[in-house]
């Protein structure tokens, strides 16, 4: 798998931005650091190749079993197209809500009660998004067997979510292994790497001194 060559092109391709000074708001609350724009990869060919190389590779090895492929809307759909063709399986994706006309679908595409569905995000923060679309599929009454990620943050908050809704991460890249790899290319100097270590332990905690040093 070319998880280095991946994390190289991100670094490269500047999709990861560090700001120490000025911390990124995630959806979930959390100030950060570091910031993963992975819409961007679906802009360049060679890397997003790489991408739905390593997510097929993943879901044949860790859902061998898997008939469906899911994208969630909207970063995790392209992903989901392209690892759908790689595997020759069905393709649904999975709305935030229903449509508010129509039909009311929040999924859309076609599934039965025996499908067993992997669905695929791009980035994994708390798993707040991609559980929510777990959670909709299943109450169609059909089998997801687990997520699979082009990145997960590796967050405490993520770890309990996925393990109280009894659902299985595969992710491709983690972040432990971005920001070592970007501190053996010298992308980040010794401090910010031991700053971003730090956060990733603790980020709640990062946050509330964060907020408190702004007032």
């Amino acid at each position: 798998m070319q998880t280095n060559q991946i994390i190289q092109s991100l670094i490269d391709n500047q999709i990861v931005s560090i700001n120490l000074e000025k911390p990124f708001r995630y959806a979930s609350g959390i100030l950060s650091p570091i910031y993963t724009d992975f819409r961007l990869t679906i802009s360049i060919p060679s890397l997003r190749d790489m991408i739905a190389d390593g997510l097929a590779e993943n879901i044949k090895n860790n859902y061998p079993d898997a008939t469906v492929i899911g994208g969630v809307a909207t970063a995790g759909i392209p992903h989901a197209a392209w690892v759908a063709e790689r595997l020759n399986l069905p393709l649904i994706y999975v709305r935030a809500k229903p449509k508010d006309h129509g039909a009311g679908k929040q999924i859309e595409g076609r599934i039965t009660k025996d499908d067993k569905v992997v669905l695929i995000d791009d980035l994994i923060s708390t798993g707040g998004s991609v559980l929510g679309a777990v959670k909709a599929v299943r109450k169609e009454g059909v089998n997801v067997i687990g997520v699979a990620s082009v990145f997960t943050y590796g967050l405490p908050d993520a770890n309990k979510n996925f393990a109280d809704a009894d659902t299985k991460l595969v992710p491709l890249l983690s972040y432990a292994d971005l920001i070592a790899q970007g501190h053996k290319e010298n992308k980040f100097s010794d401090e910010e790497y031991s700053r971003l270590s730090t956060w990733h332990k603790a980020p709640w905690d990062w946050t509330k001194r964060e907020e408190a040093n702004a007032k």
